[in-house]
């Protein structure tokens, strides 16, 4: 009997979620710019665990019932009303972050990961955690979905390109036969592993520059800094161990 390979799909948008069936799959929610970045780097800085919620008032709530924890998260890349941080990586080193409970609730990342329902295993990827994510599925050797949070349902460029880094290094591990994959990794061709260049035409850098993020997405265009991955247990991601 022929070895029958798993398969790999993109799904460019949460809007097109419905099109896939998650069902017994590993995806992973993918938010460049900045949730699962975060969520790496919060993890590998000694953070216990990050708790994903959709709404600003869940995360109060959440924050105010659990000892030693920090309430973060954004709306239209700002600081969120009534919560203490931001979504930025470079907001959470060691000493200001482990063993502290991260409650947090962005735009695009957070919203995704509780749209998806009857999947096997849901983790999170960046290019902070590109080789581990990659190690990851092929280990498990389950249909993978990587899913992008993208912004507001609108198609974007740096979750996509970091899809097509994961398709691009797992092609020979995975059937791909999804023209979303395939232009995924044609983007990831083209960025010529500079992806900070490649994306300073983008509208989300854009709008982060409008408030002065720069710094913040040259972080999280860096490969493999906080190469741990990130896999949801109940309602709280912690390291995959």
């Amino acid at each position: 009997m022929s070895h029958h390979l798993p398969k790999l799909e993109v799904c460019l948008s949460p809007a097109l979620l419905h099109l896939f069936d998650t069902k017994g799959s590993v995806v992973v929610i993918i938010d460049v710019f900045r949730a699962t970045s975060t969520i790496a780097a919060a993890l590998h800085n000694g953070a216990k665990c990050v708790m994903p919620v959709s709404s600003v008032q869940e995360c109060i709530q959440i924050g105010k019932s659990i000892e030693n924890s920090l309430t973060a998260g954004e709306r239209d890349g700002k600081v969120a009303e009534g919560l203490e941080y931001g979504n930025s990586p470079i907001e959470y080193p060691r000493s200001f972050v482990e063993g502290k409970v991260l409650v947090l609730t962005t735009t695009n990342g957070t919203r995704l990961l509780h749209m998806v329902q009857d999947a096997d295993t849901i983790i999170t990827g960046s290019f902070l955690n590109l080789d581990s994510v990659c190690t990851f599925l092929k280990s498990q050797g389950k249909d993978v979905l990587l899913g992008c949070a993208a912004w507001k349902d609108r198609f974007n460029l740096e979750d996509t390109l970091f899809a097509g880094a994961v398709a691009e290094q797992l092609k020979d591990h995975f059937e791909i036969n999804c023209d979303s994959a395939r232009a995924a990794r044609s983007l990831h061709k083209q960025a010529e592993g500079n992806y900070i260049n490649f994306l300073r035409e983008s509208s989300h850098y854009k709008r982060l520059s409008a408030f002065g993020l720069e710094r913040d997405m040259e972080y999280c265009t860096t490969p493999n800094l906080h190469n741990v991955l990130p896999i949801l247990h109940g309602k709280e991601l912690i390291i995959h161990q």
